[in-house]
């Protein structure tokens, strides 16, 4: 008997194992036949898919769309019925109902669709993820067209920190610091690298991806670039390109080698060799390398008839560093030049060696008087006046706007503490930068070391590319990651052309030998040649061909300025607000005075009160509002011309 119990009980346990066998195989071809509701939440204006937005149903399941804007949904208990579903994302909007809440009900019917429009209230556009797992996750498991080759998971890699780019034999070479993997919390930490190829060379158009290549190690997962034999994290910025003495092409970059976050063990210089892909040292130090700890993005210019890299060195943002470029002065970091007023009326370019004396004991005081120059590094939000203190970014010259153009994250925002993203432009890489416009917001959430992709600059310049590290590190918490998304690079694009992207832009006070004085823009400064006579900055205001109907044109002639047409060709030398519209709530916004000394025909215009000098008087009333010059030292870089690659 007890044989027999034995025999059944084999039996019963063989049939149970078969019908859980044939469940699996039927719940696991159910799982790969497409058989999701697809919901694509799409641009209301642009018709385009929008990735990052969150879709939480009322039992608080959240669903995150992926960078075609599509979320999958299959949820056991809620097919086929009707569902309501939260909308909410970074810079966008969906409207309220009736009961205050954003939202919609869909019907989930499987294999069926639906899509949801929202609002961009964003003035970049949100295009989609670079890096990290599940890319195009939820377009694969319903079926929509993808456009990267790997969609789902490229190199291994589930998380990157901060990208940093450069061309170098034709390719386009992507590096980031720390890397994720899934196989263990821990990935590895010195730099990872891909390639990818140029739009124009066969690659995607960067309004669709970008496809990428990693460096890999055996197992498929991303290796580090730049393993030292020493311990520590290892991080690279400042990537140029240059031919070596061997007329080779090296990528050159700094590093640092790091304890952890705030403990720098070792700086120096590093360069690429193509036969191993990787970094391996070319100048090393202390802790004290360069003018600057940070090197961040690089850009080119022309400078007195030589090219020289610039560096947009971050936190807080400035181009206060530059470098020839030629393979001995980039290995050489007694040769980086910085941008000073240290022992000199006016800031000038003087080189590290001739700052500090070679080697010499004043390396250290040098460092941190160059630092305590950047302190007082602030752009002001041209709408509420507030000060804005940039923390990491790039700048590059623009072709359409004929400026050059800053990209940063600000440092203590409001919304979130380091993601807030803005804008700004000034007529030399060095500045003078003054006013700027947000232009994405990540509520909550990082948004750090943004990346001006010039390369991928479109019709002209008008569109621009950027992308930085999205991620809940500084401004949020690992409660409130956003599943695949956190700890990667997010695309966004930038229509210069938007209207609310005009910017105040410095009016210059120039006088010649013979006492002469002219107010100029930057582009009439640059067309006469003028830099070295400018005396002052004496007020923002907007430029005439980006002016809107509401403001009011102001003439020159000669030194005097005037809101009458002095004659029927005349152009106004630019726009400002009219004199009975200030805007109160915004102490940057000031009126224009204009002043005259009673025994001869000299003329200044001020916006800072009265002018304590015998024998001047003042205007009843104001030429018009402008916005008003900041207290801090002139910075130009008279000499820098743009480079085009």
């Amino acid at each position: 008997m007890p044989g027999k119990l034995c025999t059944l009980e084999i039996y019963l346990k063989a049939m149970l194992a078969a019908v859980l066998l044939l469940n699996s195989a039927a719940w696991a071809r159910e799982e790969t036949s497409g058989d999701y509701f697809a919901i694509q939440v799409v641009d209301r204006r642009t018709g385009r898919g929008v990735p990052l937005v969150e879709l939480r149903t009322v039992n608080n399941i959240r669903l995150y769309t992926d960078s075609n804007g599509i979320v999958a949904f299959r949820e056991p208990g809620l097919t086929d019925m009707d569902v309501f579903f939260f909308v909410e994302s970074h810079g966008y909007e969906f409207p309220k109902d009736g009961f205050g809440f954003r939202g919609t009900r869909l019907r989930t019917t499987p294999g069926g669709s639906a899509v949801i429009k929202i609002d961009r209230m964003n003035i970049a556009e949100r295009l989609y993820r670079v890096t990290g797992q599940g890319i195009y996750r939820d377009s694969v498991l319903t079926g929509w067209p993808v456009p990267l080759k790997n969609p789902v998971l490229s190199g291994q890699v589930v998380g990157q920190d901060s990208v940093d780019t450069c061309l170098h034999n034709g390719k386009l070479y992507w590096f980031w610091g720390d890397t994720g993997r899934p196989s263990y919390p821990l990935g590895h930490f010195a730099m990872a690298g891909a390639i990818s190829d140029l739009p124009e060379r066969g690659g995607l158009d960067p309004a669709v991806g970008v496809d990428l290549t990693y460096f890999v190690d055996e197992n498929g997962f991303s290796r580090p670039l730049c393993r030292l034999k020493e311990p520590g994290l290892v991080w690279l910025d400042g990537f140029v390109v240059v031919p070596d003495n061997e007329g080779d092409e090296r990528i050159v970059a700094k590093y640092a080698r790091l304890k952890n976050l705030g403990h720098v063990l070792e700086r120096g210089l590093v360069a690429f060799n193509d036969e191993t892909e990787s970094f391996e040292p070319v100048a090393r130090s202390g802790v004290e390398c360069l003018p600057y700890s940070d090197s961040g993005h690089t850009l080119k210019a022309n400078a007195a008839g030589q090219e020289y890299f610039y560096f947009a060195t971050p936190f807080p943002l400035a181009v206060r560093m530059r470098v020839r470029a030629r393979w001995e002065d980039i290995v050489d970091p007694n040769r980086y030049e910085a941008l000073t007023g240290l022992g000199a009326a006016r800031a000038r370019w003087v080189s590290f060696g001739a700052l500090t004396e070679g080697e010499g004991p004043t390396r250290t005081s040098v460092i941190e008087a160059l630092k305590k120059e950047k302190e007082n590094t602030h752009f002001y939000d041209m709408e509420t006046g507030r000060s804005i203190t940039p923390h990491g970014g790039s700048v590059h010259y623009n072709r359409f706007r004929r400026k050059w153009v800053a990209i940063f994250v600000q440092y203590g925002g409001d919304s979130s503490f380091l993601g807030e993203v803005w804008y700004a432009e000034a007529d030399t890489p060095a500045g003078p930068w003054a006013y700027a416009r947000k232009v994405a917001t990540h509520d909550k959430y990082s948004f750090y070391n943004p990346m001006h992709h010039v390369r991928f600059d479109q019709n002209g310049g008008r569109e621009i590319f950027f992308e930085g590290t999205y991620s809940q590190t500084f401004s949020g918490s690992p409660e409130t990651a956003t599943p695949r998304y956190d700890y990667n690079q997010i695309m966004y694009r930038l229509n210069l052309d938007d209207p609310r992207l005009v910017l105040p832009m410095a009016v210059y006070r120039v006088e010649d030998e013979s006492e002469q004085v002219t107010y100029l823009l930057g582009d009439e400064v640059e067309r006469r040649d003028t830099w070295s006579l400018i005396e002052s900055v004496p007020f923002y205001a907007i430029e005439p061909d980006r002016a809107s109907g509401d403001l009011m044109p102001v003439y020159a002639s000669g030194g005097i300025l005037s809101t009458e047409r002095p004659s029927p060709s005349a152009l106004p030398l630019f726009c400002g607000l009219r004199a009975d519209t200030g805007n109160s709530e915004n102490e940057c916004v000031v009126p224009l005075y204009e002043y005259w000394q009673t025994d001869s025909d000299r003329h200044l215009y001020r916006t800072d009160g009265e002018l304590n000098r015998e024998g001047w008087v003042r205007s009843k009333a104001p030429l018009c509002h402008v916005w008003k010059a900041l207290p801090r030292p002139l910075l130009i870089d008279r000499e820098a011309k743009p480079v085009t690659e």
